[in-house]
């Protein structure tokens, strides 16, 4: 990795990831960064804390300040936002792909896709359907690469990535670590670039 690296770690059921991954590859293409993508699930983080739910859905005043600042920030950045029918929703296989494609041309296309189907088209990303039709716009064998996600090579580096996240004392996506350094949330997306340049 070079000295420029940002590493952008997301959760396909986080809201404050869907803005950030929809607009951290150009922004890191202006601030002169590379980019790793790092799929982690908040699942075992949140049950390690004596959680059994998102903080949003346990706490209603936080959950409700959260839905209306993430319909803000969405219409800042002319995202389309429809709040999903059931929140949290499970994006293990989701995931579990990303972890297949990591380093693949096409990964970061497949994660909008899969944003947008879950937080703009209110679709179930824990379905195999929905992300198989993630994958179509981007690979030429979509049904390889999901038969790929379920082989036992991937779904150990995604609970490798989940350890990973947990050595590093992340709780809560998206989150970006620049070496040792970690900054959290959305809006810290840019002073993380920036970081990265010192």
């Amino acid at each position: 990795m070079s000295a420029h690296t940002v590493e952008f770690w997301f959760e396909f059921a986080s809201t404050y990831s869907y803005p950030a991954a929809m607009r951290i590859e150009h922004l890191a293409a202006q601030h002169g960064c590379d980019l790793v993508w790092k799929p982690f699930l908040l699942g075992p983080i949140l049950r390690a804390q004596k959680l059994d739910n998102s903080p949003f859905n346990i706490q209603p005043v936080k959950g409700r300040y959260m839905w209306r600042d993430v319909e803000r920030t969405c219409a800042e950045l002319e995202i389309p936002l429809v709040r999903p029918s059931v929140f949290p929703r499970n994006g293990l296989l989701a995931a579990r792909v990303a972890c297949a494609a990591d380093g693949a041309p096409w990964l970061s296309a497949f994660v909008r896709n899969v944003y947008s189907a879950n937080f703009a088209h209110d679709l179930d990303i824990s379905q195999p359907d929905v992300v198989l039709g993630c994958l179509e716009s981007v690979v030429s064998d979509p049904q390889a690469v999901l038969a790929l996600a379920n082989h036992d090579q991937t779904r150990a580096q995604l609970r490798s990535n989940t350890d990973e996240a947990i050595r590093f004392g992340i709780f809560g996506a998206p989150s970006f670590l620049v070496g040792q350094e970690l900054f959290w949330g959305n809006d810290r997306m840019e002073q993380a670039m920036r970081w990265s340049h010192r």
